[in-house]
């Protein structure tokens, strides 16, 4: 399914299938997948884009892989998909890098880093530079290959459910928090929680935390946090980018046959495309509701507290890179894209916003 929407032969070969259906005549022998996410079935965002992907990859490769897709927590926990597939419990799995800091402390830069690149610049990072390398590098070591697979767009700040003047409102603030963005809020004294998306309502309903940062307008309404939340910040400092990652047994994907290693790398690649053009539409829509339906405020963080983040984002990504030499590289290569790639970034997005008052 295609976002509620069937997704047919057209769409897969022009999501980058093209000449990938195979034959009957080659069908000789099914390969059977499972593909566990970090997200349930069908939300909004990443578990529209899992289910995606897996719809490609069954369709183009003419029944010869059959993907099976199970949401969160149906075979493993949600921040369990890199374990189940660098055990090989299963043989794949759609999630995000910044779930891994505890163990990889320079992955969640493949996810996004506060303060840092924004999708398309992310994405030229890994495809056009060395960060795709540098990825492999990082995760050969625990058995399994990941590459990007869909993108929900720069985060929002978050539902707090007081308004923040400084910084001293942050501190002992319980706040389910994400990636690197969890360090950083840290670092000013809050106190981050770690909550899975399938939890994150009655977590927030409840008490259990103070204020939550999930994603956009879009996967928040859908998830009810504009219920309790009087108030939403933004810019979304602590995730600019919102890129997922599809891992796969590295065993497994070196016996793939190459024409089936294609099928999985064009399927993940239109992912990122497409799941950015969803997220537009969708989040556009959905911060209108969100405004004119529910008593919610829109809220720009004071400029206090993203001076004081912007600080201990850029000394928490000199921790990660003093962390090993392979980590030194990591941060140097993407802070090296970032600078080398924020001025254009910037003039397009000085023209877009003029053209858009003209």
């Amino acid at each position: 399914m295609l976002g509620g929407r069937k997704l047919s032969r057209r769409t897969a070969l022009g999501l980058g299938g093209a000449a990938l259906v195979m034959p009957s005549i080659a069908r000789a022998q099914t390969l059977q997948w499972r593909l566990v996410t970090s997200w349930p079935k069908g939300r909004i965002g990443p578990g529209v884009s899992a289910q995606r992907i897996v719809d490609r990859i069954n369709l183009m490769s003419g029944g010869r892989l059959q993907v099976n897709l199970f949401g969160a927590g149906e075979i493993v926990p949600p921040f369990a998909v890199l374990d189940a597939v660098s055990t090989g419990t299963v043989e794949a799995g759609h999630t995000a890098a910044l779930y891994w800091q505890g163990k990889i402390p320079a992955a969640p830069l493949f996810t996004s880093a506060p303060f840092g690149l924004g999708p398309i610049e992310h994405q030229a990072w890994i495809e056009l530079r060395d960060g795709q390398d540098l990825w492999d590098e990082l995760y050969r070591p625990h058995g399994v290959r990941a590459f990007m697979a869909g993108n929900t767009g720069p985060s929002m700040g978050g539902w707090f459910k007081r308004r923040l003047t400084g910084v001293e409102d942050l501190r002992g603030l319980r706040i389910r928090v994400q990636g690197l963005g969890a360090e950083v809020y840290q670092r000013l004294g809050a106190v981050p929680m770690s909550v899975s998306a399938g939890d994150l309502l009655p977590a927030f309903e409840k008490g259990a935390v103070d204020a939550v940062e999930f994603l956009a307008p879009a996967p928040d309404l859908e998830t009810g946090l504009q219920k309790y939340g009087p108030f939403y910040y933004a810019p979304g400092f602590n995730k600019p980018n919102g890129a997922s990652e599809f891992l796969i047994g590295l065993k497994i994907w070196e016996e793939l046959p190459e024409d089936l290693k294609t099928i999985v790398k064009e399927a993940c690649r239109a992912e990122h495309t497409l799941g950015l053009a969803d997220a537009s539409e969708r989040n556009a829509a959905a911060l209108t509701e969100i405004l004119g339906k529910y008593p919610v405020t829109l809220e720009a963080f004071p400029r206090s507290i993203l001076e004081e983040a912007r600080r201990a984002s850029e000394d928490l990504l000199r921790d990660i890179g003093a962390s090993s030499p392979l980590a030194d590289r990591i941060v140097r290569s993407y802070a090296r894209a970032q600078a080398e790639l924020h001025g254009w970034s910037a003039l397009a997005a000085d023209m877009a916003r003029s053209i858009a008052r003209s």
